[in-house]
């Protein structure tokens, strides 16, 4: 199965992100080991975007609704993935 984003196919999952954001991941995550300088300069271009396009934080949570509806087996994180029980007291009440 192929994914396209656009007109650009995405051969990874890095790619795919990369696409549907218009922007490299690591612009809004940094890298490990960057500068001071590196990630102020990162931060700045950050702004910038965000000041271009407002809406872009909420198109992105939407996307990532999306995906979590469409691909739950990408969140299974196997024997973690388990609900969290509530304790109750000996009364039986939650606590």
């Amino acid at each position: 199965m192929r994914t396209y984003i656009g007109h650009h196919q995405a051969v990874s999952p890095d790619e795919f992100v990369e696409l549907a954001l218009g922007t490299p991941v690591e612009l809004w995550l940094g890298v490990e080991g960057e500068t001071d300088e590196e990630r102020a300069a990162r931060l700045d271009a950050a702004r910038d975007i965000l000041a271009d396009d407002p809406d872009l934080p909420d198109d992105l949570i939407r996307m990532a609704a999306e995906v979590i509806e469409e691909h739950p087996d990408l969140f299974d994180v196997g024997p973690l993935a388990r609900p969290i029980r509530r304790r109750t007291a000996s009364n039986g009440v939650a606590a």
